[in-house]
């Protein structure tokens, strides 16, 4: 039996759930859950913003023993009580094998997970200088190909939001290297170039609930296609006055 995926699967505990008309309960995504099987190596969740995409991931990676605004495992601060149950109802299937690195990357609360490690005085897996000296897209790249150092598994919320195209393009080349280093990811993402890594999974959030997708049947490769091949048009639309 192969170690990964080391996060096999996570099913709602439905009998449980105090209320299916109460937030968190009340995403479609998260009322039609009964069970997510993942990828051995990348699964991707995508949706509109409000599918519950943020708080499905928070919630696998405090069900997995992450602090709630990222980092590794002994990342244990939180700066806004804004959490979820959801945690609290899920049930993980793992594997025999146990990862030997964590981290979860959460784009809106990476700088302050950047405050407590220059607080700390932790950086040296973050290449001995403060992620505050650096531009918030290098912050990102440096923890990806330094601090994370394999047969792990990691759990990125929107981390294109401070990439350039390049640098996403880059940060696909860093997955695939800790794909390659026995690595599971979990990604929650609106980037039409992260979700053209191939070893994936796509999972779309929506009003109908959780269902997996092919890469050209998202909307996110659909509507930058269709803007690039017909940006002037577009644009004539966009800024029509009537």
């Amino acid at each position: 039996m192969d170690a990964k995926p080391y996060l096999r699967e996570i099913s709602l505990k439905r009998d449980e759930v105090p209320n299916f008309e109460e937030y968190p309960f009340n995403i479609p995504a998260i009322r039609e859950l009964d069970f997510l099987e993942f990828h051995p190596d990348v699964t991707f969740f995508v949706g509109e913003n409000g599918t519950g995409k943020s708080t499905l991931i928070e919630a696998i990676a405090m069900a997995m023993g992450f602090g709630p605004e990222g980092g590794t495992k002994n990342v244990r601060f939180q700066t806004v009580d804004t959490l979820s149950s959801l945690s609290d109802y899920l049930m993980l299937e793992k594997s025999f094998k146990r990862p030997r690195d964590h981290y979860f990357l959460r784009a809106e609360s990476f700088y302050n997970v950047a405050t407590y490690m220059d607080e700390t005085g932790y950086l040296g897996g973050y290449g001995g200088k403060s992620l505050h000296h650096r531009s918030h897209g290098e912050a990102f790249m440096v923890t990806l190909t330094t601090k994370l150092r394999g047969k792990g598994v990691y759990i990125f919320d929107e981390p294109e939001a401070a990439l350039s195209r390049t640098r996403q393009m880059a940060a696909i080349s860093a997955i695939h290297q800790l794909v390659q280093d026995e690595s599971q990811l979990i990604i929650a993402t609106h980037s039409p170039i992260l979700l053209a890594y191939p070893r994936s999974k796509i999972m779309l959030l929506d009003g109908s609930g959780l269902s997996e997708i092919q890469y050209k049947d998202t909307e996110h490769y659909a509507i930058t296609r269709d803007f690039l091949n017909n940006y002037e048009r577009t644009l004539e639309i966009l800024l029509s006055d009537e």
